[in-house]
């Protein structure tokens, strides 16, 4: 059975508002392993890539992903009214509803998420740090937050299947 037969249309939109913006799997998937390659011998980019599959497929993480994407578009478009409009172009540091959004995520895998989010939002590795370069022109107000989440939650999900594993032998 070919994997997209199984995705809803919902899922099909959200990965591809994701890969327009320029955020593929393997993106999060290296954020995955930048977060738990010290806690998982040997961990491979495919189980990686798998744990972020696995996220992706959840109706919670795709209207997340649907609804900040909309907004940093919106804002780049100048569509939003002032002033939201200049709030969410700059990414203003008291503004937080993207963080929101982000815990959305998260908390589908539990409080391991949280850590997992608060570390690779300070730190801005890899893909993150491209989406949250101002120069760009483009807005990633809400798509920064909601990658790192996506990694979080997928570097969570892992942690408890290794957890899980472990507690069976």
């Amino acid at each position: 059975m070919d994997k997209n037969t199984s995705k809803s249309a919902l899922e099909i939109k959200a990965r591809t508002w994701l890969q327009d913006r320029g955020v593929t799997l393997d993106h999060i998937a290296e954020l995955v392993h930048y977060l738990q390659s010290k806690y998982h011998d040997d961990l491979s980019m495919e189980e990686c890539k798998e744990h972020v599959d696995r996220v992706l497929s959840k109706r919670e993480i795709q209207n997340a992903i649907l609804t900040g994407i909309q907004l940093d578009v919106l804002a780049e478009q100048k569509k939003l009214e002032e002033p939201l409009q200049q709030t969410i172009e700059t990414d203003e540091s008291l503004y937080g509803v993207d963080e929101v959004i982000a815990f959305s995520i998260v908390n589908v895998y539990g409080s391991i998420g949280f850590t997992n989010y608060g570390y690779i939002d300070k730190q801005k590795p890899g893909i993150l740090k491209k989406l949250n370069d101002k120069s760009s022109g483009e807005c990633h107000t809400f798509l920064d937050d909601i990658v790192g989440a996506i990694a979080a939650a997928a570097s969570s999900r892992l942690a408890h299947s290794a957890a899980n594993d472990k507690d069976i032998d």
